[in-house]
């Protein structure tokens, strides 16, 4: 350890930092009108008042509810170790009722140190959760629950959920309902009698914005000036950092990152692989890398099917290509076969294959997914005569046949004719 360069040791301070979510949340959880601030507050007015609540969560995949939610749950743990006890459901897996109530009172009997029944009956075990809310409110214990995929519990009768619920209104019991869903409509889900006995409190998570991720990326990169590493190395290091951050090539980076995927996950996978690029010879973090990265995370399944595709395969593409080209609506594969020759009678190519070579080609086109049938009308009709379309975009199309390294260059030109 004592033999590592600044840049190695700054390296590992910042994949420490991207692997480690509390440090990531808790640049989120600096303002009183975050949902970290917001749902602390519920809880712990919960916790100390001895108030039951129920609360949902809500927004889309990847934006951070559950994460948010467990780095509150670890906080009020250790600061009321003794008052919580935490019963996690999820919707994939205990959305039946009775398998729902068996889990919770299997947590509980865990929780608690009790002997737990696997041949109790559904309601011995709901007449079990109720008697142990009224035993943890007596003690001032808040039981709280977490029922993730919460929308899969409001499919059937919605017992699980009135019980729960109903449970709340009791002034014996002391516990707190949490609902996480990706469905923004999940509280108009629930039956009459169940929404009458929420208490309509909602949270809504949203992908951070462009400018809020910059300056997040800058929390995070940032070396400290005041730690192990050379102060002169952490000065230049982070002036290097923030005119990458102020480069307006660097936005499109994050502007691409943030369309392809906004999920937070996806932006600290982006980053990590960054970092992992930085040269360790100058020890600062360039531009490039953030590119690289972006390249390495993006899914371009078509680009790598065009990179095994033979030579005939890809004038065949072109070919269509130039049909869309000239606007022509409905083509077919003799459509196609008219337009290759075309080609080969212009510039004299020696790419030029029976129509028989040229079907397979065009029939493993189709199975790759790299071109389609318009519509599923004359299935039983010839292949050569059913109208297709190609599935790639005329950018997609030049990447593909630049990284196919048997390319004809011919390919190359009608295609940046065509552009």
């Amino acid at each position: 350890m004592g033999g590592e360069s600044p840049a190695e040791k700054a390296l590992i301070l910042l994949r420490s930092r991207l692997c480690n979510p509390t440090y990531i949340l808790k640049q989120f959880s600096d303002s009183p009108d975050s949902n970290y601030s917001k749902l602390k507050f519920t809880l712990s007015n919960s916790i100390t008042d001895a108030c039951n609540n129920s609360i949902l969560l809500l927004g889309p995949r990847g934006c951070g509810k559950n994460a948010v939610l467990e780095l509150v749950l670890s906080d009020l743990q250790v600061e009321h170790p003794d008052l919580i006890s935490v019963i996690r459901l999820n919707g994939l897996l205990h959305s039946d009722d009775n398998c729902a109530l068996k889990e919770i009172a299997r947590q509980l009997c865990v929780e608690h140190q009790l002997s737990f029944s696997k041949m109790a009956s559904s309601d011995d075990n709901s007449h079990f959760m109720i008697a142990m809310l009224r035993e943890c409110g007596l003690a001032h214990k808040t039981i709280i629950f977490v029922l993730d995929e919460f929308d899969l519990f409001t499919q059937g009768k919605q017992r699980l959920l009135y019980s729960l619920l109903d449970a709340l209104q009791s002034v014996t019991s002391q516990a707190v309902l949490i609902g996480v869903s990706c469905r923004l409509d999940a509280d108009q889900l629930l039956e009459k009698r169940v929404r009458s006995r929420f208490s309509h409190r909602k949270l809504l998570f949203l992908p951070p914005s462009n400018v809020y991720l910059l300056r997040l990326m800058g929390d995070i990169l940032s070396l400290p000036t005041d730690s192990s590493l050379p102060y002169e190395y952490a000065i230049a290091y982070n002036a290097k950092l923030q005119n990458i951050l102020g480069d307006p090539r660097f936005t499109e980076i994050i502007n691409k990152l943030s369309n392809a995927d906004s999920s937070l996950d996806h932006f600290v996978r982006f980053l990590f692989r960054a970092v992992c690029y930085m040269d360790l010879d100058s020890g600062f973090l360039f531009i490039e890398n953030f590119k690289t990265a972006l390249l390495s995370i993006q899914r371009q399944p078509k680009l790598e099917s065009l990179k095994d595709c033979s030579v005939l395969e890809l004038y065949i593409l072109v070919c269509m290509r130039r049909l869309e080209v000239k606007e022509q609506k409905s083509y077919n594969f003799n459509s196609i076969m008219k337009e290759y020759k075309g080609i080969h009678d212009s510039f004299q190519t020696s790419d030029f294959y029976a129509q028989n070579i040229c079907l397979r080609a065009f029939e493993h086109l189709i199975k790759r997914d790299l071109i389609c049938f318009t519509d599923n009308r004359g299935q039983s009709q010839s292949v050569k005569f059913r109208p297709v379309k190609l599935l790639l975009s005329s950018h997609e199309l030049f990447q593909g046949l630049k990284s196919n390294s048997s390319c004809p260059a011919i390919l190359q030109k009608l295609i940046d004719r065509e552009s």
